[in-house]
């Protein structure tokens, strides 16, 4: 990570660091809006029932506690939610903002409408071991779409093309989108035999961390599955392509299953329409499959190429029933980006950095102390302008207010002489020119800060 402050998991960016972030989030909530997704903030807390009731995570989830909780109605007390697992009603800070928007499309229902189309950029806590890439506080963007009682496939293709766009549009090396499909796995494990099919996932959901011999261990010694079951397991997780043409391989492993056969279908339908429209930027990989339970058909891991070891950048994918009220479902399939994730390979890796370390373009200059009223009115109608502008605190020799501007990063030094010419020195060139503040602009270049590669 580029820097971080002395509170390990807590990353803090200085000015210019905090630039290149802004960019990565006003460049995704840009793109999400043109897609038509509106914005939505939900709170930090939620109950711990509610936050554990998909997956087993709770030694990743903070618990609230006041220091002094005198009235007796203070939220869990632990650094973990472990402590707070019989009290369902305690708070806990959320570990993604999944779950609390299923809470907040149950309890909005009725104001919505529906498909609900949402973006959701904040920040999450999760109790992880602190490296780059892996941070206690840290802030995701998401998108979803979520229908009532009912959500076309079509939004699982849509929402990959979505994320692809955004991606594409961010200063970062190439990335691919690895995606699979729930019920083509769940299908061919129950085609094979293996019926505890959430375990079979989580076991190949560790592939890449420990390695086809340790997985095929796990599923034999946990599972109960046989050698030929395990490694027809690990046949199916080790096809990857980059068109349809998986369908194929996994027709040729001679398994037979409905829910195996939708889930290749939906599968096909995802990789056709990206390779047409986002050619090189997504695989069929079936050795994804997402560690959290409530997925239950697409799902999308996202990788920087020649940084993946930095993990999954952007990940999600299909859940029919996370969110439900009495007999009203609402499915929904979405993904979320790792932005601290992200910001700190771009920063840590020279990957980009902002023109300058201020929003600020001019600095106006005080011959004397009397003449601040004027420089604000300057200032004033460059700032109307669109134009970042400063106005110096003290009237001190011009090569002090120069050199003032140059460590602060300001390219322009405003002037008014004692007749009320002005004049602009651009401090990086030594050029220094007429100039009328009712109409002068610095190039567009200069104007705002620019994020640019490295």
């Amino acid at each position: 990570m580029a820097r971080t402050a002395s509170l390990s998991g807590f990353p803090e960016w200085l000015p210019e660091e905090r630039l290149v972030e802004l960019h990565v989030l006003d460049t995704l909530r840009r793109t999400f809006e043109l897609h038509g997704f509106s914005s939505i903030e939900t709170r930090a807390v939620e109950t711990v029932g509610q936050l554990l009731r998909k997956g087993d995570i709770d030694k990743e989830v903070y618990g609230l506690s006041r220091l002094q909780d005198d009235d007796g109605d203070g939220a869990a007390g632990a650094q973990t939610a472990t402590a707070a697992k019989g009290d369902p009603h305690a708070l806990a800070l959320h570990f993604d903002l999944t779950v609390p928007f299923a809470r907040y499309v149950v309890e909005n229902a009725g104001y919505l409408a529906f498909p609900f189309r949402r973006y959701q950029i904040q920040k999450v806590w999760r109790g992880e071991r602190p490296q780059e890439g892996r941070a206690r506080e840290f802030t995701q963007a998401d998108i979803d779409i979520v229908g009532d009682g009912e959500l076309p496939f079509r939004y699982d293709v849509e929402i990959a093309l979505v994320i692809a766009e955004a991606l594409g549009a961010l200063p970062i090396p190439d990335f691919l989108l690895r995606i699979n499909n729930r019920k083509l796995a769940e299908g061919f494990y129950n085609g094979i035999g293996l019926t505890d099919t959430a375990g079979v996932l989580r076991s190949i959901d560790k592939l890449e961390k420990i390695g086809p011999a340790r997985v095929a261990e796990l599923l034999m010694s946990e599972l109960g599955a046989t050698a030929v079951q395990a490694q027809a397991a690990l046949q199916l997780a080790g096809i990857r392509t980059s068109d349809t043409s998986f369908v194929q391989q996994v027709r040729g492993l001679g398994v037979s299953n409905e829910l195996l056969e939708e889930g290749l279908n939906e599968l096909e339908q995802v990789i056709a329409a990206a390779v047409q429209r986002a050619p090189g930027k997504v695989v069929a990989d079936l050795s994804i499959a997402r560690g959290l339970d409530y997925y239950t058909g697409t799902v999308v891991e996202t990788v920087l190429v020649g940084h993946e070891q930095l993990g999954s950048i952007c990940s999600g994918g299909r859940y029919d029933a996370l969110a439900s009220k009495g007999n009203r479902t609402f499915p929904g399939v979405g993904l979320s980006i790792g932005v601290t994730r992200l910001v700190s390979r771009i920063l840590s890796q020279d990957l980009a950095k902002a023109s300058r370390a201020v929003p600020t373009a001019v600095l106006v200059a005080l011959s004397n102390d009397e003449s601040w009223g004027a420089a604000q009115d300057v200032a004033a109608q460059l700032r109307s302008r669109g134009i970042a502008t400063e106005v110096a605190a003290k009237a001190e020799k011009f090569g002090k207010q120069i050199k003032f501007a140059d460590r602060r990063g300001i390219p322009f030094v405003w002037f008014t002489d004692e007749d009320g010419k002005h004049q602009v020195k651009d401090i990086r060139t030594g050029e220094q020119d007429d100039a009328d503040p009712a109409g002068w602009v610095p190039a567009a270049e200069d104007l705002h800060v620019r994020i640019v590669k490295g």
